[in-house]
């Protein structure tokens, strides 16, 4: 029994031991499967590049680009390993699009890149499909004009601090859920009386809700907040 025993501490003390090796010989961190041990930061630039642009071939000199205004959108498809993210450029002649950014957005699907996605619906700012940020803000596409007088670019990026599906698509399913979760309807605080089958609502009762149902669900204000990027 005490042979047993001995032996069993002894095990154990060779392996602290060698936990305490191995703790003192500093990690070397390998950033890809086929690093070296010589790996350094130098080796891995693409990393700290950050806001990456490529520009969408259309066939046009330096002047036709001058005369147009140049689009950088954000494109990213986080089902495809090898498609990294970036902005691609694309130019466009003002005087033969629209004037909202919607426009121009289906203005490139249509005639110049197809494999560009992003959500849209009424074109009028009801249905909040279109949200994105444009030029820093967050904005609904359809009703976010472009200044035509302005040719220097803007840019075009997903809402901010949301999962992206695709190019400028977002997972609403989060902001959903909790929408969800807050019951967003009027509830009646006494119960209706016998004989009774209309809530009839009087103009002053429907004035007290002005301002508290325009709400579009576009996720605008929610994802733009510092307060919601802390606790989600």
């Amino acid at each position: 029994m005490q042979s047993l025993f001995k032996s069993v501490s002894r095990s154990s003390t060779q392996m602290m031991r060698q936990q305490l090796a191995m703790r003192s010989v500093p990690q070397m961190r390998v950033f890809a499967t086929s690093a070296g041990p010589n790996t350094s930061l130098g080796d891995v630039g693409e990393i700290f590049k950050t806001n990456y642009t490529i520009e969408f071939e259309q066939g046009l000199n330096d002047e036709q680009k001058k005369k147009m205004k140049r689009f950088d959108i954000y494109r990213a498809n986080p089902n495809d390993p090898q498609d990294r993210p970036k902005y691609v450029s694309y130019y466009i002649d003002m005087a033969k699009c629209g004037p909202m950014f919607l426009d121009a957005l289906i203005k490139i699907k249509d005639e110049i890149d197809p494999t560009l996605s992003f959500r849209r619906s009424c074109r009028e700012g009801i249905c909040g499909s279109c949200s994105m940020n444009i030029d820093g803000r967050h904005h609904l596409a359809c009703i976010c004009p472009i200044n035509k007088t302005n040719t220097e670019k803007s840019v075009v990026s997903p809402l901010m601090f949301m999962f992206v599906l695709k190019d400028l698509v977002v997972d609403m399913s989060h902001f959903y859920a909790q929408y969800k979760s807050i019951d967003p309807y009027l509830k009646r605080k006494t119960p209706k009386t016998e004989g009774q089958r209309e809530y009839l609502q009087s103009v002053e009762d429907r004035k007290l809700i002005d301002g508290l149902y325009e709400c579009v669900l576009c996720a605008c204000c929610q994802s733009t907040c510092p307060s919601y990027w802390w606790h989600p």
